[in-house]
């Protein structure tokens, strides 16, 4: 019994002075190419949505140990905890003004990040009530920049990611207009770190081809395939899983390569 004692009383004392297992979140703020699906509130996911998915959905397998070790520097964790806050349909204002911005904010502790990815929905002219001029966009990017910096935590800028049009000898353009110099100037301005996922996924997407891109990673496909999309889907801006992972991918070299210029 004795010797049972001594065995209990040693984990107590390891397990007390053992360190703590530092986990940190990484939020991310945007639209639907960002969301993740999954956990839409009242829906059945693979009955209602399969196959969209937005890059952030399957971001969190990235954040594995060997990934963490190239991101030291920018991230000082054991662990990543994947928070996608994401929404489909919103613009930097609505996104705002719904208040999911200041869910996240009340939530941030010191060494956090914040990725942040608008601009789809906010250029939405036709679309008055998520629309957001250059100047209005850039102005909520500048807030949640310094607001992330309140808290300690650490924001990353990304300019939107590629839709798969339109394409001009073989290689695929920038649609975003002024929304992608925008996100650029903003980062610029407050020193903060970006991403230019635009220019990333437009020449990702050309490498693999518009045939190939259009067919594997867009929501593009015939009828009776998917249980959400009884007659198929024409759709060049959100993705299938393979189009998620992929943009997941380009995100992570993006951050790793931010990594690298901090040390």
């Amino acid at each position: 019994m004795k010797k049972y004692l001594v065995i209990l009383l040693a984990i107590l004392v390891t397990s007390a002075f053992s360190p703590k297992e530092n986990i940190k979140k990484i939020y991310l703020i945007g639209d639907s190419t960002m969301a993740d699906y999954s956990l839409y509130e009242g829906e059945n996911y693979q009955k209602d949505r399969y196959p969209l998915m937005g890059w952030g959905q399957v971001f969190q397998p990235f954040m594995n140990k060997e990934n963490l070790k190239s991101l030291q520097g920018l991230v000082e964790a054991d662990s990543m905890i994947v928070d996608d806050r994401a929404r489909g349909g919103r613009s930097t204002r609505t996104f705002f003004e719904e208040g999911r911005w200041s869910a996240v904010y009340k939530e941030l502790e010191a060494g956090d990040l914040v990725i942040m990815q608008f601009g789809h929905n906010d250029a939405a002219v036709e679309k008055t009530e998520r629309y957001v001029t250059v100047e209005g966009y850039k102005e909520y990017i500048r807030l949640f920049v310094t607001q992330t910096r309140e808290k300690g935590a650490t924001p990353i800028v990304l300019t939107p990611v590629a839709r798969n049009y339109p394409w001009k000898d073989g290689h695929l353009e920038n649609v975003h207009g002024e929304y992608d110099a925008a996100a650029k100037e903003v980062a610029e301005e407050l020193g903060a770190l970006m991403i230019d996922l635009n220019q990333r996924s437009m020449d990702f997407f050309s490498e693999k081809g518009q045939e190939y891109v259009t067919e594997n990673y867009f929501m593009n496909f015939g009828p009776g395939l998917y249980e959400a999309y009884p007659d198929g889907q024409k759709d060049n801006t959100h993705f299938q899983p393979a189009g998620a992972k992929a943009v997941a991918e380009l995100v992570l070299e993006g951050m790793k390569e931010l990594a690298g210029s901090i040390k």
